[in-house]
């Protein structure tokens, strides 16, 4: 990614960060970088192409957080739903656009799903469809978390990370029987 940018998607995911998407404008950002907002457009298109870079800039961040090539398959799919669960909140306005945005179809995010079926034993014809599954699991999941659209109570509130967890170890099984039934 050219280092221009780069900043300027950095700089529009702190904006996001800060004020919420709906204070996202190409306005904001080249304010932010120093430019005017027709200086931006060589670099990241315009405010559709802008949320698209952030749907790419979202997912590198999560691909640096995950280091899982040398991993079984079981304790990556945990480092992906930890990691998935953490990137939504450091960046809750912006996490959604993962859900929305066409970018989010080739992601690094479902690639790396369909790494860990493939590597878990599920037959190639099965793969797809699963990985949505625990795609929308893990993004619907840390979505409803950071948007407040899961419904909680004080006691599921401190319990989250241990129902998180057990969620995790559900998929893990719910993998297993996949592969042993084929």
């Amino acid at each position: 990614m050219d280092d221009k940018r780069r900043l300027i998607l950095d700089q529009a995911l702190a904006l996001v960060d800060e004020r919420g998407l709906a204070a996202m404008s190409m306005r904001a950002v080249a304010e932010r970088v120093g430019l005017t907002s027709m200086a931006l457009y060589p670099y990241v298109g315009g405010k559709d192409a802008l949320l698209d870079g952030l749907v790419d800039l979202l997912h590198l961040e999560l691909g640096a957080q995950v280091a899982a090539a040398e991993m079984d398959w079981r304790p990556r799919l945990r480092a992906l739903g930890r990691a998935v669960r953490a990137l939504a909140a450091r960046h809750p306005g912006a996490f959604p656009l993962l859900l929305n945005r066409s970018a989010a179809g080739s992601s690094w995010l479902i690639a790396a799903l369909r790494g860990v079926l493939h590597d878990a034993g599920l037959p190639h014809e099965r793969i797809p469809r699963m990985a949505r599954m625990l795609l929308a699991f893990l993004l619907g999941y840390a979505t409803g978390e950071v948007t407040g659209g899961l419904p909680t109570d004080d006691a599921a509130a401190e319990s989250a990370e241990q129902e998180f967890e057990a969620d995790l170890a559900d998929l893990v099984r719910l993998i297993e029987v996949a592969v042993r039934v084929g």
